[in-house]
């Protein structure tokens, strides 16, 4: 079995993350009832003995200790970081893993990446050594972090240019949750295409997720609901609106319902990689798969069922439908419309009593109605993990490398340009040691290229299917 590590940088980073640890602890805990630290736990956590002082040696057969989250905890302030430790998941988390500091970013990619940056380097490379250290076969390094925001995306794409110069072989894959086009920072659209540059370089696989999305996922829940739409009512201690159900119940967060939904997608990726299925689908794969060029590594994820842990009583979806609804714009974690652009490569994970037979008819069912670029017709990657998300039969994740996320891209240019052709702000970037105007001028030409690659296979679609020609070989 392998071993991956979470990196939560920023605010939003660290609330995502708080919420993954807390819901792959009770998925744990409901498939392993003896209490036994095993292959699959092995995969996100350590088994510590504490009672020869904190940091006691790793026990890897037999009952379980102390279990230690694989992760590293970044924010450049302190109150998500602290409130986790005071929270019920403070056992998970020791000192060690945790980098802090009192000031925050100020809303600026250039005071995370470059004076954050700087600052920290010695101490998060040695700690993400030391993680990696505990790990007997690491895999994947999953960075969660946001797009808007100062530390997020400064010093968010910062580790991930350090995981690229230390960890080279070790995939990388990012969760990035980008800003709504009525967000509240003022300068997101700057951090955001500085970001972009980064994630286009440094990532393996870059999971965007769009605030948008998953506010109004939340609110079709909420109507759901409220209208008493087939018998659907919110379950006691529910996770899916709130955090309430935790040791300490806290008050419930706007942003908990859209943490949720993204924990649930991380909880989806990995299972293949934490519990046996038919299908094994491992990490390094999605990459292998669905990247054929590597700057175009951007995946567009659905999921289905949306709600987590059997929090709303809604009759379980019929198998067919499920994957219906994984190719539905309901079910998107971002707004695009993939079904009229066109699809490099598709990858379907799937969860629970599934056969291969479900997916094969499945797949030749939706095929007709999807565009796959004309080299790659055939570009589907299928995982079947036995084990479903707890409270639901089945689940499904689809992730799609797809032209459709084209228009996030130009929307984001658009908002970057609105303010940087007025040269609104630029001084609180430009007076940061090292930072220079050309950053802004490379990091949109980037953005522009990628649209470009973008255009260029947008441009193919719908031609005629040209089979490649082969070798002819002597007899």
């Amino acid at each position: 079995m392998t071993q991956s590590v979470v990196v939560q940088v920023g605010q939003c980073g660290n609330q995502v993350g708080c919420r993954f640890w807390d819901l792959a602890l009770r998925e744990h805990a409901a498939v392993n009832k003896k209490g036994i630290y095993d292959e699959a736990l092995s995969s996100f956590f350590r088994n510590v003995d504490t009672r020869s002082g904190d940091n006691g040696p790793d026990i890897y057969k037999g009952k379980i200790c102390s279990l230690k989250a694989r992760a590293l905890l970044i924010d450049m302030e302190e109150g998500v970081v602290n409130e986790i430790l005071q929270g019920p998941l403070r056992d998970v988390f020791d000192s060690k893993q945790l980098i802090t500091d009192v000031s925050g970013s100020g809303n600026n990619w250039a005071v995370g990446h470059k004076i954050y940056g700087r600052q920290y380097r010695e101490n998060i490379v040695e700690k993400l050594r030391k993680t990696a250290e505990h790990c007997d076969c690491l895999q994947c390094f999953f960075i969660i972090h946001s797009m808007g925001g100062g530390t997020g995306s400064g010093l968010g794409t910062f580790v991930l240019n350090l995981l690229e110069e230390e960890f080279p072989e070790v995939y990388r894959f990012v969760t990035s949750v980008y800003p709504s086009g009525e967000d509240d920072v003022i300068t997101s659209p700057y951090n955001s295409v500085l970001a972009m540059k980064e994630l286009n370089e440094h990532a393996d696989c870059v999971l965007p997720i769009e605030n948008e999305s998953l506010f109004e996922i939340v609110n079709k829940i909420h109507q759901m609901i409220n209208s008493g739409k087939l018998g659907s009512t919110v379950k006691q201690n529910s996770l899916v609106t709130s955090s309430a159900g935790s040791a300490k119940t806290l008050p419930e967060k706007p942003f908990d319902a859209m943490n949720n939904i993204v924990a649930n997608l991380l909880l989806n990726l990995t299972s293949s990689a934490r519990f046996e299925g038919s299908l094994n689908m491992d990490l390094n794969e999605i990459s292998m798969n669905l990247v054929p060029f590597p700057r175009l590594h951007y995946l567009v994820s659905s999921l289905t069922p949306l709600y987590t842990l059997a929090d709303v009583n809604v009759p379980s979806r019929r198998l067919d439908q499920m994957f219906s609804d994984a190719f539905s714009r309901d079910h998107q974690l971002i707004q695009a419309d993939p079904k009229h652009s066109l699809y490099l490569a598709c990858a379907l994970l799937v969860r629970g009593n599934v056969q291969v037979s479900d997916l094969r008819r499945n797949i030749e069912r939706l095929k007709p109605s999807l565009h796959f670029v004309s080299w790659n017709q055939e570009g589907w990657k299928t995982g079947l993990c036995s084990v479903p998300p707890v409270g639901h039969s089945h689940s499904l994740l689809a992730l799609a490398n797809n032209t459709c996320v084209k228009p996030t891209f130009i929307e984001l240019k658009d908002r970057f340009m609105k303010l940087y052709k007025k040269k609104a702000h630029l001084h609180h970037y430009l007076q940061i040691d090292g930072m220079e105007q050309s950053c802004f001028s490379e990091a949109i030409s980037s953005l522009s290229d990628l649209i470009e690659e973008y255009n260029e296979l947008d441009a193919t679609k719908g031609g005629p299917r040209i089979d490649p020609s082969r070798l002819k070989i002597a007899v």
